[in-house]
């Protein structure tokens, strides 16, 4: 009973991770918050993202195949060795244990030896579910990173736009709707992928330029100086604008920050989560 629990909450945790985000924090989020945590002192010292985004992502999928490895030799472990068949020459070892945990394992990695057969009619059921469960992981996991990484490549492309117009310097009276809407559409894409990818927040980008906890300012700028504008449709872009802000850093807030304040204060404390210092600021304390 304990062991199919266990197999359900792994699975269960899949899918939130997965296809289904939540916002709750299941076991994948809190072992990524952890490792984020722990990482701190690293991205402040070396600015590397070491124990960010890639190893955490390598950490949850093996836990998820560990624990399920786990969940079903609790399952076979009491009817070992009475309710399987041993093949010839391999004799029933001293401990069901061992013999469950090697059980579990091949049946999971779908290598499917045949030396340990079930007999009785439900755990031949439960053997093919396991190695359909190892499939569907497996190809899970593949599925994570094409995902993931999609949503990065959007994120970065975004900061370096902004970082493009910081250096271009273009003046107040140079900013149009257009350019306003466009980024204000950009911050919505980025909001969605973080709703649905909420891993892509542990990854740290080093090169300032792309980096959109150290560009977001940027469009703090735009959405202020589109709203001084005389044009009414400028005006209106730079309200989207300044909306999109909010919502995206109200995200950021709720699911990783808990920091509370306003626009300008979530931004500042987004580049502070991710060991950047924004100019003029204080140094990045932890």
């Amino acid at each position: 009973m304990l062991g199919a629990v266990l197999v359900l909450l792994v699975l269960r945790d899949v899918v939130h991770t997965l296809w289904h985000p939540s916002g709750r924090r299941g076991l994948s989020r809190r072992l990524m918050t952890v490792l984020w945590r722990a990482g701190r002192e690293s991205r402040r010292r070396s600015g590397t993202g070491f124990l960010g985004g890639p190893l955490a992502m390598v950490v949850v999928a093996l836990s998820w195949v560990l624990l399920l490895v786990l969940g079903f030799t609790l399952v076979y472990w009491p009817h070992l060795p009475d309710a399987f068949v041993y093949g010839s020459g391999l004799a029933p070892g001293r401990s069901g244990a061992l013999d469950a945990v090697y059980l579990s394992l091949v049946t999971l990695a779908t290598l499917g030896f045949g030396d340990i057969v079930p007999e009785s009619p439900w755990l031949r059921l439960a053997v093919p579910v396991e190695a359909v469960v190892g499939f569907v992981l497996l190809t899970a996991a593949v599925t994570w990173v094409l995902q993931v990484y999609p949503a990065l490549s959007r994120r970065r492309a975004l900061a370096l736009r902004l970082a493009l117009l910081r250096r271009a310097a273009l003046p107040a009276a140079a900013v149009g709707a257009g350019l306003l809407r466009e980024i204000a559409v950009d911050l919505v894409q980025v909001r969605v992928d973080l709703t649905q990818h909420a891993e892509t927040h542990y990854f740290r980008d080093v090169d300032p330029e792309t980096a959109l906890p150290l560009q977001l300012p940027v469009a703090l700028e735009l959405a202020g100086a589109g709203g001084r504008s005389p044009d009414a449709q400028v005006r209106t872009a730079a309200t989207f604008l300044g909306v999109a802000l909010e919502d995206l850093t109200g995200v950021l807030d709720r699911q990783f920050l808990h920091r509370g304040g306003d626009v300008r204060a979530r931004v500042a404390a987004y580049a502070d989560d991710h060991g950047h210092r924004l100019p003029g600021d204080p140094a990045v304390s932890w």
